[in-house]
C-alpha cells in the first residue's frame, strides 16, 4: 500500500490580479479601468506607464491617488471518480476590496521627477472554503487502496479550508528629461516588496473500513483515519513479531540436522502432530504451499512474511502520520529591483508615441513558518524563486479632433525567460510563449467637464499543461471597461470607471492515479473579475 496523503499548498494566489502578465498587475490607474489602454499616457498615471511622458504636462506640481475595488470568483471542476459528488466544483473567493494607486510629479522645465506607489503583482486575499481538489483526491484515494487491499472501504470525510494573501507593492520613482518639444526619454527603477502568507488545516480525515481485524470498531462506521491506521500498524507488526517467533522456534531441529526433513514428516524429528498441521495451516493461510516443504524451508517462509507485515506495518505508520490533522501558518517575503527606460515621441501635438522596457526583477522569497506549522510543505528559512519577467510596452494616442482621444497599447511579458517553478534545482518547462497584452479605448468629451470612455484589451497566454493546476492556471482573457471623466475645477479631475474581465475556460487531462485503476481524469479551470475604480488627479501647475 502506498503512502496515501500528501498535503499541497502552492502559491495559486500569487499571481496577477487583474490585467497583466502571469504575476504582473497592469491596471494602475481609475483611467485605465475606464479606458484600458494607458501605455502612451502624458497625464499623472504616466509615472507608472508612461514616464517620459510626463514632461508634456508643463511645470509645476501634480498627484493622483487611486483605488479600485477588486473581486475575482475561481472555479475548479474536477471529474475524478472517486471524489464524494463528482463532477466536484470548488470554488474560491479572491477580494481586494483596497487596490490603490498613488502618483507624484514634479516638473521643471527640461526636468521631469515622479514616484508612484502601487501593487505590482498580488494584490488580494483567496479563499477555497473546502479546498482543491489537489487536497481532497488524496484523501478520496483512501477508500479505493484500502479496497484493493482487502479492507472494504467506501467513503471518506475530512474538514478542509485554505486561505491565502498575496501582495507585492511598488515603490517607484523616475527622473524625465525633455530632449526637445518632439522627445523625451526617462529613467526610474522600482523597489518591489513581496509577502505571501498562507494559512489553512485539513483535519478530522475519516473513513468507513469494514475490517473487524484492526479492532471491533471497524464494521463499516466512520473512524478517524489516523486512528484506523495506528490499530492497523499495531496489528500487522502483532502478526510480524508471531511470525518471527515461529521462524525462531524451527531454529533447533535446523541446527539439530533435520532441516532437510520435510515438515509433514515433522513428528518424526521431535513436532506434535498439532504444531505440524497449525504450521501448515498458516503457510497456506499466508499463500504459501506447505507441500513438499522441508522445515528449513518453512523457517524461510515464516522469516520473508514476517518482513512483509513489518513493512506492512511500518506504511499504516506513515499513513497514520499523514493522515492527521495538518494546520498551515506561514509566509513568504522577499525584495527586488526593477530598472526601467522610455522614451516618449510626440511628432504633433496630437500624436503621442511611447514605449517602455522593464527589466527582469530577481525576487528571492524567505520562508517563516509559525510555530512549527508547516504543514509538510512548508520549511522554515527555504528560498523560494519567484522572479517576475521583462516587459516591453508600447502605446499611441492620438487625437483625430480636440474633444476625441484614441488609444491603443501592446505589451510583451518575456516569461520564457523565468524560472516559474520556484526553485533552482528543478527545471520544469512551463512556458511555450512569451504573455502579450493588447488593446483599444476610445474617449470623447461631452462638455468641457464631462468626458465619457470605454475600451476593450485581450491577453494570450504562453504557458504550457506543465503550468496549469487547480492552484495557478492561465488562460487567454478578453477585458471591457467604461466610465466617465468629471473636472470638478481646473485642479481637480474624477475618474470613475468599471471592468469586467471574461477568462476562457481551461482543461487539463491527467493521467491516472492509482496502480490498480487505469481511468484518466479532467480538471476544467474558470475564472471571472469584475472592479469598479475612483480617481482624483489635481492639477498644482500649468497644464
Amino acid at each position: 500500500m502506498r503512502k496515501l496523503l500528501t498535503f499541497i499548498f502552492s502559491l495559486f494566489i500569487t499571481g496577477s490580479l487583474l490585467a497583466g502578465g502571469l504575476v504582473t498587475n497592469n491596471n494602475q490607474s481609475a483611467m485605465f479601468t475606464r479606458l484600458q489602454n494607458r501605455n502612451a499616457s502624458t497625464s499623472i498615471d504616466a509615472a507608472y506607464f508612461n514616464p517620459a511622458g510626463l514632461t508634456r504636462l508643463g511645470d509645476g506640481f501634480f498627484a493622483s491617488i487611486n483605488n479600485q475595488t477588486i473581486t475575482q470568483t475561481q472555479k475548479v471542476i474536477s471529474d475524478y471518480k472517486y471524489l464524494t459528488g463528482t463532477p466536484k466544483e470548488y470554488i474560491g473567493n479572491v477580494s481586494a476590496p483596497i487596490f490603490p494607486g498613488i502618483y507624484l510629479v514634479y516638473n521643471t522645465g527640461k526636468l521631469s521627477f515622479s514616484a508612484g506607489f502601487n501593487p505590482i503583482g498580488g494584490g488580494g486575499g483567496a479563499k477555497y472554503k473546502t479546498g482543491l481538489p489537489s487536497f481532497e483526491m488524496n484523501i478520496a484515494d483512501i477508500p479505493p487502496s484500502l479496497t484493493a487491499q482487502g479492507i472494504p472501504t467506501s467513503q471518506y470525510s475530512a474538514d478542509i479550508y485554505f486561505k491565502g494573501s498575496s501582495v507585492y507593492f511598488g515603490y517607484q520613482a523616475n527622473v524625465g528629461y525633455k530632449i526637445n518639444d518632439n522627445l523625451s526619454v526617462a529613467v526610474g527603477a522600482r523597489l518591489v516588496s513581496a509577502s505571501n502568507k498562507y494559512n489553512g488545516y485539513l483535519k478530522n480525515i475519516s473513513i468507513n473500513p469494514n475490517y473487524p481485524a484492526f479492532g471491533a470498531s471497524y464494521n463499516g462506521a466512520m473512524v478517524l483515519a489516523s486512528q484506523f491506521f495506528t490499530d492497523g500498524q499495531t496489528y500487522l507488526n502483532g502478526v510480524s513479531t508471531q511470525l518471527s517467533g515461529t521462524a525462531s522456534s524451527l531454529q533447533p531441529l535446523i541446527t539439530g540436522g533435520a532441516g532437510g526433513v520435510l515438515l509433514s514428516n515433522g513428528t518424526a524429528v521431535g513436532l506434535t502432530p498439532t504444531q505440524v498441521a497449525t504450521l501448515q495451516g498458516t503457510i497456506s493461510a499466508l499463500g504459501g504451499n506447505p507441500a513438499g516443504m522441508t522445515i528449513a524451508q518453512s523457517q524461510a517462509f515464516f522469516s520473508g512474511a514476517s518482513t512483509s507485515y513489518g513493512a506492512k506495518a511500518g506504511l499504516m505508520g506513515e499513513n497514520a502520520t499523514a493522515s492527521k490533522d495538518i494546520n498551515v501558518d506561514a509566509s513568504e517575503s522577499g525584495t527586488g529591483i526593477t530598472p526601467i527606460l522610455s522614451a516618449n515621441f510626440s511628432p504633433s501635438d496630437n500624436l503621442d508615441i511611447a514605449v517602455k522596457y522593464e527589466f527582469k526583477t530577481e525576487l528571492n522569497m524567505k520562508t517563516k513558518v509559525v510555530n512549527g506549522e508547516g504543514g509538510g510543505i512548508f520549511v522554515d528559512g527555504q528560498t523560494v524563486i519567484a522572479d517576475m519577467p521583462a516587459m516591453l510596452s508600447f502605446g499611441v494616442d492620438y487625437r483625430p479632433i480636440k474633444k476625441l482621444l484614441l488609444s491603443a497599447s501592446f505589451d510583451e511579458y518575456f516569461d520564457k525567460n523565468v524560472d516559474y517553478d520556484g526553485s533552482a534545482t528543478i527545471n520544469i518547462n512551463e512556458i511555450d510563449k512569451n504573455f502579450v497584452e493588447y488593446g483599444l479605448g476610445a474617449e470623447y468629451g461631452l462638455t468641457e467637464k464631462l468626458r465619457i470612455s470605454a475600451g476593450w484589451a485581450h491577453t494570450e497566454t504562453g504557458v504550457n499543461l506543465n503550468y496549469q493546476s487547480d492552484q495557478s492556471f492561465s488562460t487567454n482573457t478578453d477585458s471591457f471597461g467604461a466610465g466617465f471623466g468629471y473636472r470638478i475645477t481646473p485642479m481637480i479631475d474624477l475618474n470613475l470607471g468599471g471592468q469586467y474581465t471574461f477568462y476562457n475556460d481551461g482543461k487539463k487531462p491527467f493521467d491516472p492515479r492509482l496502480s490498480f485503476d487505469p481511468s484518466i481524469y479532467t480538471e476544467t479551470y474558470k475564472k471571472v473579475t469584475w472592479m469598479v475604480a475612483l480617481g482624483l488627479d489635481f492639477y498644482f501647475g500649468k497644464k
